[in-house]
């Protein structure tokens, strides 16, 4: 199994001032260990189960292209885009430059966008949920239509484009790969089985996780795609693992998540230090890889 890492926090040591160090560091000490993905989440204000709305939120894109210049290997996204915050077009070729720039390494992480609080707070519309699936399935439509050699128009009902032209193409064959996160059964995972290279659920529970499964499978064999080709990620959402007893029964869910089919987990760093507790997870990262 691989291990990703997701940065969440970034009320760290030294404040503003430092960040931009902190931040290359984190994504060398990353690669060092032998993660193998790096996101950040999609968010304008800092979300309520992490801190308050007004503790350091970076804006997430910035901070891959940041992170791309100071890394050689690790994949890089968001974890994930809200559909509402850009513009499709701009979405794909944004997507695309991070691909170019860091040598085939970016993937589109998409989602629905839920926190009403940033929208409203700076301006940003936010239709109903059920527009927003809409918009959510357009904007997959659009990226994969600029990362292919149709540079003609696109009409859909909330988006319409009358030249989908992005050149340079990625770099990344046949495209980016296509992340749809959420765990929703009758919308989420149904646009992961038409459209997703993979998907992302958040849980620390084997039950779940592959009745989850379960659910994706049956919409792939309706759709008429392979359910086998959908890379299966998790975020982890339990306890952390700073004791040996924490860690040892984090690797047994762990194994019992890659027997259901999960190939890489995401861990958060919560502390204000990420480099320090990153390090402390290699000999945990090295177990994960045998798995």
């Amino acid at each position: 199994m691989r291990a990703g890492i997701h940065v969440a926090n970034f009320t760290w040591q030294g404040g503003p001032a430092e960040m931009g160090p902190r931040l290359a560091e984190l994504g060398a000490v990353s690669e060092e260990v032998g993660l193998t993905r790096l996101s950040f989440m999609d968010h304008l204000f800092q979300i309520g189960w992490i801190g308050e709305p007004e503790l350091d939120m970076l804006e997430g894109y910035t901070a891959l292209g940041f992170v791309a210049a100071r890394t050689s290997t690790i994949r890089l996204g968001l974890l994930v885009t809200g559909v509402t915050y850009r513009h499709p077009g701009m979405l794909a070729k944004q997507v695309s430059t991070l691909d170019v720039l860091s040598g085939g390494r970016a993937w589109l992480g998409i989602g629905a966008a839920w926190n009403e609080q940033e929208h409203t707070g700076l301006g940003v519309p936010f239709p109903p949920l059920g527009e927003r699936f809409e918009r959510l399935e357009e904007a997959v439509q659009i990226c994969l239509q600029m990362w292919s050699d149709d540079d003609g128009p696109f009409e859909g009902k909330h988006y319409q484009l009358s030249e989908t032209l992005n050149v340079p193409q990625a770099i990344s064959t046949p495209h980016p790969e296509l992340l749809i996160g959420g765990r929703g059964e009758r919308k989420t995972l149904r646009l992961v089985a038409r459209y997703a290279d993979a998907c992302n659920l958040t849980s620390s529970e084997v039950e779940e996780v592959r009745h989850k499964f379960g659910v994706l499978r049956a919409h792939c064999e309706a759709e008429g795609t392979d359910y086998d080709a959908i890379e299966k990620t998790v975020a982890w959402t339990g306890p952390s693992f700073d004791s040996g007893e924490e860690r040892e029964r984090f690797l047994e869910r762990m194994a019992e998540f890659a027997a259901e089919g999960v190939t890489t987990v995401t861990i958060t760093p919560y502390s204000d230090d990420p480099v320090a507790e990153v390090r402390r997870w290699e000999p945990l990262i090295q177990r994960l890889a045998d798995l």
